[in-house]
């Protein structure tokens, strides 16, 4: 059993590794638009939000499986392929980005404005007050949606197994449920619900030490 597990936990930890990664690329400064073009915000600009909001609703509301079959062509595009590990990055990283956005926008948002207004008055720019007003502030809140990211990832690599994206989802379909092995899926599934437990409990000590700090 162990020479299927592993490599398969490999390959989910490869996906949700660099899935994490590039939709903070994308997320991150979304978010962070998001924010600042909103109605007196730092850098107001209400036509940009409005469709930056409607780009990242449309998005969200798309099935992670329909995404996925819809961005099979720009997976060939960048990887060469659109089945496989590698390939599944791609729309992990462009379903998760949107998510990613609307998580950096509301712990942003949590930062006390009279402390965005004081450092205006003292004569700050808005590349300082994003980089150094906003986002330390809102270091403790960014972990935890961080953190809630790559369990979200974590679910849709698992989801991915169901078209070819390989990983621990891919082992529960192919031999727990097309082969009729229960253990395998019992397994597969232990090691999912083990790996967002952990996460989970990583991310919430971390914030809360930074918090602390």
């Amino acid at each position: 059993m162990a020479e299927l597990i592993i490599p398969s936990l490999l390959q989910t930890l490869y996906m949700v590794f660099f899935s994490t990664i590039f939709s903070l690329v994308i997320g991150f400064p979304l978010g962070i638009l998001l924010v600042i073009t909103e109605k007196n915000n730092i850098w107001e600009k209400p036509t940009l939000n409005k469709i930056l909001n409607g780009i990242i609703n449309i998005l969200r509301s798309f099935p992670f499986l329909i995404l996925m079959i819809l961005l099979f062509p720009l997976s060939r595009l960048i990887v060469g392929k659109t089945i496989g590990t590698t390939a599944t990055i791609v729309p992990l990283s462009i379903a998760s980005a949107p998510f990613v956005a609307r998580v950096i926008e509301s712990s942003l948002k949590e930062v006390d404005k009279g402390v965005i207004e004081s450092s205006l008055s003292m004569g700050a720019s808005n590349p300082q007050i994003i980089f150094k007003v906003l986002i330390p502030e809102a270091i403790p809140s960014l972990i935890m949606g961080i953190t809630l990211t790559i369990i979200n990832l974590i679910g849709y690599s698992a989801m991915a197994g169901a078209i070819g994206g390989g990983g621990l989802g891919d082992l529960a379909i192919r031999h727990g449920l097309f082969q009729f092995d229960t253990n395998i899926m019992m397994v597969s599934v232990i090691i999912i619900v083990l790996l967002v437990q952990g996460i989970q409990y990583l991310g919430t000590k971390l914030s809360i030490s930074v918090n602390k700090k």
